[in-house]
């Protein structure tokens, strides 16, 4: 019992409550005030009524994702004085010209700068010559030869090669995580990154403040800054309504001096590692790379640097400066809700529709739009051979209903869908034929695909790519396959409970 009341009572003055309730306070006395407004004088609510109409309009005039539009549509047209406010608060940022001039010389200019160093490098697999150039042409960020590969299949592995390489920093060090969390993990880190620190690396670490939220304290940012660590908290999360807290920084990159780079689903937490036991064995992957191609992820990183700080930076300190030799071809690339693309989400389809044989699949969650769906079930009733691998026990049980609620559409379609019995999966990888492989930070929903900052990296003739897909075939043999007849064996009232759940996912 005591114990029980010490919990309650630290989530009650944790930072997390507190911010998340005065966020409620402002949105209930909001709506609160627009209801009372619209119920006590009738021209109010013809008021309301034309603008939902007007805003309606809007949202269809929009030029982004047709479930988006349809979320926010039904709310605006049910509940004109509800979804009028909700709308204009959280429904689109609206930038000062400023920042869109700065925005267009941050993600165009600096990009345009990636593009001249690229090389003609010639691709003879036509499935991957129009994504690479699809992905070059959006964000331009190059394909590179000479990256060495290297998939790490667990979160313990991932740990241990992360400390090896930092520790051979001599110049710089850059990480940037959605989630650190103080504990073993991040303890073992940060001892290696304040060794470097004084020895005079150029140590720099961005979190993401609401991603980080639960597992830092209050005084972190100042503590970790007196070891001599440069550290943002990216959009620090403040308790007052705003659509920019929708826009998390949700990357796993790190970067050491520019030769060496991780990237992934890892963040620095210790159920990554399984020193912390959430939901059963946590499993994860990320990739290690040496190369070329760690030029991008160094990219990304100053980009979201120089957002933050809006320093200016000379990215052509920062390149690779030792040459490696591999075979096959290594693309790192990002994306994010302010600069205009959504490559990783066109990326996914492109590789569902590449499949000839088979298309493997991991991921925690499955929000999937209709263009997706539809992709996976062509894919399917033309004989490829889908696999979806997802966790037995979930991390947030309400998502996780709204991702079963695609379970039979696509079991019926010929999809298998299987779920990992020892625990949780949080990798979020997709492997076509084994030759074609996409690793990185995003999820298969509608937050990472279109609201968060994501990175990923694209493979192919790798041994990577191999090594992917042989341990995807080994998480298969722990796994069990879905039925049709488990799938759609939910109550009424769930099945509505979900249903009104999965209209509005895209919002949130």
């Amino acid at each position: 019992m005591v114990k029980l009341l010490k919990k309650i009572f630290k989530l009650l003055v944790s930072r997390a409550f507190i911010f998340s309730f005065l966020i409620l306070l402002q949105l209930g006395f909001v709506v609160f005030i627009t209801w009372q407004l619209s119920y006590k004088r009738v021209y109010v609510t013809y008021f309301f009524t034309g603008l939902s109409i007007i805003v309606a309009i809007a949202i269809l005039n929009r030029s982004f994702n047709p479930a988006y539009k349809i979320s926010w549509l039904l709310l605006v047209l049910i509940i004109p004085f509800v979804g009028v406010v909700l709308y204009l608060l959280f429904g689109r940022l609206r930038l000062s010209k400023r920042t869109k001039r700065f925005l267009h010389e941050l993600y165009s200019v600096k990009a345009g700068e990636l593009q001249k160093a690229e090389l003609d490098i010639p691709i003879d697999d036509d499935d991957f010559r129009k994504m690479t150039g699809y992905i070059t042409n959006l964000t331009g960020m190059p394909v590179y030869e000479n990256t060495l590969a290297r998939p790490l299949t667990s979160g313990e592995e991932f740990h241990q090669e992360l400390l090896i390489e930092l520790s051979r920093a001599e110049k710089f060090i850059f990480m940037e995580y959605f989630i650190i969390s103080e504990g073993v993990m991040w303890d073992s880190v940060c001892a290696v990154l304040e060794e470097k620190a004084r020895a005079g690396v150029d140590v720099r670490v961005i979190y993401d403040d609401f991603g980080s939220l639960k597992g830092l304290k209050y005084n972190f940012k100042k503590r970790v800054q007196r070891k001599g660590i440069k550290v943002i908290n990216y959009n620090p999360f403040r308790p007052r309504l705003s659509m920019a807290i929708n826009y998390r920084d949700h990357r796993k990159i790190t970067v050491i001096d520019g030769n060496v780079g991780f990237i992934g689903g890892i963040n620095i937490a210790d159920e990554y590692i399984n020193k912390k036991k959430l939901f059963g064995y946590w499993k994860d992957t990320a990739m290690l790379l040496k190369g070329d191609a760690v030029w991008n992820l160094t990219f990304l990183f100053l980009q979201m640097w120089q957002f933050c700080t809006r320093e200016n930076i000379d990215y052509g300190e920062y390149k690779p400066s030792v040459a490696y030799s591999a075979s096959g071809y290594v693309q790192p690339f990002g994306d994010g809700p302010l600069d205009n693309n959504q490559a990783i989400a066109d990326i996914y389809l492109q590789m569902i529709h590449a499949a000839k044989k088979h298309l493997y699949i991991t991921t925690p969650y499955l929000i999937l739009d209709n263009e997706t769906v539809t992709a996976l079930k062509i894919a399917a009733k033309s004989g490829v051979e889908v696999s979806i691998l997802m966790p037995e026990i979930p991390d947030k049980k309400i998502i996780f209903d709204v991702s079963q609620s695609h379970f039979p559409e696509l079991i019926a379609s010929g999809v298998k869908i299987y779920r990992y019995l020892p625990g949780f999966v949080h990798s979020k990888t997709v492997i076509v034929d084994d030759r074609i492989a996409l690793l990185g930070s995003a999820n298969l929903d509608f937050r990472s695909l279109y609201l968060h900052y994501e990175a990923s990296c694209l493979l192919y003739r790798t041994s990577a790519v191999t090594e992917m897909a042989d341990d995807f075939r080994k998480c298969l043999e722990q796994s069990r396959l879905v039925t049709l007849e488990e799938a759609s064996k939910k109550s009424i009232f769930k099945k509505v409970f979900v249903a009104i759940l999965k209209a509005f996912a895209p919002m949130f």
